[in-house]
């Protein structure tokens, strides 16, 4: 794996790490994070099949692989991966096993959310995928207005060394339609309310609605769920994550890591960094360090 060279904002997750130009990345290890803790990432990575020049996937995969690699995060969300990117990435991700389902078939076909976690820190207890249509369980089925078929995938795993248990949801919800984005979150709600309450749980993806919107403040209702970034800076500071691979995101922010009313936040971050004037999507990375709390 070669060494990623910073040249833009470094997080303050990577600690050590210093704000100048063509300096090594010092990434999270596992045993300077207290056991009590997740890090969690979620990266929209972009479709490898998407014509876009010079940012095509052939160009940036590298790029995008390792820096995931660097991240040594718990657990990894992604959004719009193919197969062939999957496996690209989980070549580089050789300590944590994965989950992937193809949204069109309900395989290897289509775009995908895959998870990966740590091996070494959980046993994958069940998972599955469901999809966001009035029929959840059909792969490839859409109903409310999307014109792409749009999935949640999800995990369960449990802490091999406290027997804590939670699980993953990791989505992609609709661009065009809000009747779609506004369905969708209600049918991860409901979902939600089905498991255990004494499991914790993560939702994270790339919802395409900013803070503000419906769909979103549905998920925040009441206040069952907080938003990570949210929970540290607030609404003030300027949070875009999509950023059409020109580094400037104009835009709110449409990433997010959601966690239990009442989870301590830790840190949470966006990775705004190019590597020799390359992005290695058309969103930035999303991070987050929660406490893993109850579960037990």
């Amino acid at each position: 794996m070669r060494t990623l060279l910073c040249t833009a904002v470094i997080l303050p997750l990577f600690a050590g790490c210093v704000k100048t130009p063509d300096q090594a990345v010092a990434p999270i290890e596992a045993d300077a994070v207290q056991s009590e803790t997740l890090t969690i990432v979620t990266f929209n990575i972009r479709n490898g099949k998407a014509d876009d020049g010079p940012n095509r996937w052939d160009n940036r995969k590298e790029l995008a692989s390792d820096l995931l690699a660097e991240y040594k995060a718990d657990i990894i969300g992604l959004q719009e991966a193919y197969g062939f990117q999957f496996d690209q990435i989980s070549r580089n991700l050789q300590d944590w096993d994965a989950v992937f389902t193809g949204r069109d078939d309900g395989r290897r076909g289509g775009e995908a959310c895959p998870i990966f976690y740590r091996r070494d820190r959980f046993e994958r207890l069940d998972w599955g995928t469901f999809w966001f249509s009035d029929t959840p369980d059909v792969p490839g089925s859409r109903h409310w207005g999307n014109n792409y078929t749009r999935i949640c995938t999800w995990v369960y795993l449990r802490e091999r060394h406290t027997g804590k248990t939670l699980h993953i949801y990791n989505l992609h919800l609709d661009h065009e339609s809000q009747i779609s984005r506004e369905k969708s979150a209600q049918m991860l709600i409901d979902r939600i309310d089905r498991q255990p309450k004494k499991d914790f749980y993560i939702v994270l993806g790339d919802f395409n609605s900013d803070i503000h919107n419906p769909a979103m403040q549905s998920l925040l209702k009441g206040n069952l769920r907080i938003d990570t970034w949210q929970a540290v800076h607030g609404l003030a500071e300027p949070a875009g994550t999509y950023h059409a691979f020109s580094g400037t995101a104009k835009g709110g922010k449409i990433d997010f890591i959601l966690v239990p009313q009442g989870t301590e936040v830790f840190e949470a971050d966006i990775d705004q960094r190019s590597f020799d004037g390359r992005y290695p999507s058309d969103h930035f990375p999303v991070f987050a360090r929660v406490a893993l709390s109850p579960g037990d």
